[in-house]
Order: structure tokens, then C-alpha cells, then sequence
């Protein structure tokens, strides 16, 4: 149940926008990916039938992830060309994601385009002194997931520096009929201003997909980087265990390739691309995943007992942030889920990889190289 003074959604005006955008880039990515390209889909049936499920938000149980490995600048859009075109029109079952502030949120016209896409802005660390697993961003993806409650006294986006600056310069935005804005907003760093998603009941239970490799990762091998730690937290933390599925992409690196020369703006065509949809390893099954949930909640409690007091949902300090325990349930949340998506890989049909590609020593050998071609053959960006 949403806080008393919560809206059941945004205004008309931002719904209409939402879904303007979603379903061009929907129907624009399923037309370039099945008749620009060849693309395959396994697994799709069962994905949709738990997307017609959730359909009506007053009836959902629990949020839904979608992790995958992460090939090419347009994975998403382009993997959700496999929906039918009805989904795309429907942004209260379509997914939200995390993008780059520093790639999608310049400017007032970047930041409207994509909030309206349903795009998440995310600090990262080796840009922004704001990056990092605590920061708001995240905070507001663990409530998207639940079915929240806040305190009266808190603000339900939390951190809002007020009213958006109207400099089309600026990349602070806000949904100029939601009012009071405070309630409706929340910042990234203390500064700007963007609409606070979780703050509206109608995005109870919301999808997220991730990338948690965090950056683009070419490789003729198919492998994956490690995974970063921010997946842990939504599966840990939301207010029930949200279902979990796993996808694999193929063929978006072909489309879009890190060594393509100009116009390197535009995509290729006439590729063989595949999408796998792996089976629900979340949701009501007694798994991995609720074993670990159960630890951080007794953890959770543990430490409230001791005198940390009551949290907002997706708030953490102390010992939830950087204690032994609070780390160590991250740390085997993210191999778990890293191990899934391998599982789908498996049957795929590809060879198992080297383990050692799942640890960060790996590709701490990397140096201080973020981006282009690497030691290994593979290329990479930040994305």
C-alpha cells in the first residue's frame, strides 16, 4: 500500500508521453530486428504469460527482474523488439531501467526522453564522485520493486532539491502536474531534480532489467566480465522476492561492434541475432534466492534490534552497507545470479567458460583501460 499522500499514478500528460515513447522505440526496435535482421526467440511463451500476469497492478505479488549479459550499446533497446507490439504501449508492465547520467542525462532534452523511457539515471563511479552502490538511484529501484509504504515525516522520493531548473541545459526534469513536486522527486547528488518513479502506486511491483556486468563486453567467445554488485540489492532488499529471469543476447554486437569505423552511428543490418528468455528463478519457489533474502532480512533485523533504528525501504547504513555479513550476502547473491544466466548460456549450446572470467581479479589486469580493444582480444565500453 502506497504512503496516504502518494498518487495511483503520474498525470495524464506524463502516462500519454511514456507511452508515445515506449511504443516508437518498441515498434521501431521490432521492425529493425526481425525485418532488418534475422532474429531468433526461444522461451518467449512463458515470458509473456508471466507479463499478461502482472497486467493488472492491483493484483501483483512481487516485482520481476530480467538480468542478461550486455553485447552492444542498443541491447535495450533492440531485445525488446522480441514483445509483441501490444506490449510496447503498456509502460506499467514494461521495464524500467539504469542508464548512464553522464550518457543519457546532459540536458533537459535527454533527461525527458529518456524518464519517459522508463530509464533510470545512474552515477558511475569512474565519472561521478555520486556512483556507487548506495547512491539514490538505486534506492528508488528497490522500491520500484515493492509495493511501498513511507512515513509520513519522509519525503517518498527522498533527498529532492525542490523545484526543477528550467535551463534547457539543465538535466533536472519533474512532471509538472504531480504536486507538491517535493513529494514527486528526488536527486542523484543533492542538486538536480528528476521524477521519483516509486513515488506513484501504480508502479507497485515494477519491472527492472540490468545489466550487471555495468559496461558493454565484445568477446568472439561469448564470455561475460564479473558482475557488479547492484543486482544483489534488488533482489535482497525489495519486500518480496521478486521473480528473477535470466536472459541471453546474441548478434547486437555484430549489429553495433566497438571496432566499426564511421558512420559509426549507424547500425548494421542483415545479422543473425538470438534472444534467449530463461525459466523463473525467483517468485514463490523456495530457491537460493529466498535462502539469501532470509539471511539479509534476519541480518536487517539484527541490526535494527541493536539500535539502528527503523529504515526507509532501500535505505542502508552501518553495518547493512560495509559490514563482513552485508557483503558476503552480496557477494554470493551476485554469483548465484551470474551463474544462472551461465546455466542459460549452457543450453544455449556454448562451452563452459573459464571461472576465473567471473572474478574481479581477472579484469583488474586490465590496468586502467576502460575502453576499446583489450589484451584478450575483446572489446569493451562504458555504457
Amino acid at each position: 500500500m502506497a504512503a496516504a499522500n502518494s498518487s495511483p499514478q503520474p498525470s495524464l500528460s506524463w502516462r500519454i508521453g511514456s507511452s508515445i515513447t515506449m511504443g516508437a522505440v518498441g515498434v521501431l526496435s521490432r521492425l529493425f530486428m526481425f525485418g532488418a535482421n534475422k532474429t531468433e526467440v526461444h522461451g518467449l511463451e512463458n515470458f509473456l504469460e508471466l507479463l499478461d500476469q502482472r497486467e493488472d497492478i492491483k493484483s501483483r505479488k512481487r516485482g520481476l527482474i530480467t538480468v542478461s549479459n550486455h553485447i552492444s550499446v542498443l541491447d535495450d533497446p533492440l531485445m525488446w523488439g522480441s514483445l509483441p507490439f501490444r506490449y510496447h504501449f503498456n509502460p506499467d508492465n514494461h521495464r524500467w531501467s539504469l542508464g548512464s547520467y553522464d550518457i543519457c542525462f546532459k540536458n533537459k532534452v535527454q533527461s525527458t526522453f529518456f524518464s519517459l523511457g522508463q530509464v533510470l539515471p545512474t552515477h558511475r563511479n569512474a565519472y561521478s564522485e555520486f556512483g556507487g552502490l548506495f547512491q539514490p538511484t538505486l534506492r528508488e529501484a528497490v522500491r520500484l520493486l515493492s509495493r511501498t509504504q513511507f512515513s509520513a515525516s519522509e519525503k517518498l522520493g527522498g533527498y529532492s532539491s525542490g523545484a526543477a531548473k528550467p535551463l534547457l541545459s539543465s538535466p533536472d526534469l519533474e512532471d509538472p502536474f504531480s504536486t507538491p513536486s517535493i513529494i514527486y522527486t528526488y536527486s542523484t547528488n543533492g542538486i538536480d531534480t528528476f521524477p521519483a518513479p516509486a513515488a506513484y502506486s501504480s508502479r507497485n511491483y515494477a519491472w527492472i532489467h540490468i545489466f550487471p556486468e555495468g559496461r558493454v563486453h565484445q568477446h568472439n567467445h561469448k564470455t561475460m566480465r564479473y558482475f557488479k554488485w547492484g543486482v544483489a540489492r534488488l533482489i535482497l532488499e525489495p519486500d518480496v522476492c521478486p521473480d528473477i529471469v535470466p536472459m541471453w543476447i546474441e548478434g547486437n554486437d555484430q549489429i553495433m561492434h566497438e571496432s566499426r569505423t564511421w558512420p559509426r552511428f549507424l547500425p548494421s543490418v542483415s545479422k543473425r541475432c538470438g534472444i534467449w528468455f530463461g525459466d523463473n528463478v525467483g517468485g514463490e519457489e523456495n530457491n537460493v534466492f529466498h535462502d539469501l533474502r532470509r539471511k539479509w532480512q534476519k541480518l536487517a533485523e539484527d541490526q535494527r534490534r541493536k539500535g539502528g533504528g527503523d529504515l526507509e525501504l532501500g535505505e542502508l547504513d552501518g553495518e547493512l552497507r560495509f559490514g563482513e555479513e552485508a557483503v558476503a550476502l552480496r557477494e554470493e547473491c551476485t554469483r548465484q545470479i551470474r551463474g544462472e544466466i551461465l546455466r542459460l548460456r549452457r543450453r544455449r549450446g556454448l562451452p563452459d567458460e573459464d571461472p576465473k572470467e567471473g572474478l574481479v581479479a581477472t579484469w583488474q589486469m586490465e590496468g586502467e583501460k576502460r575502453e576499446g580493444q583489450m589484451a584478450d582480444g575483446s572489446w569493451v565500453r562504458d555504457a
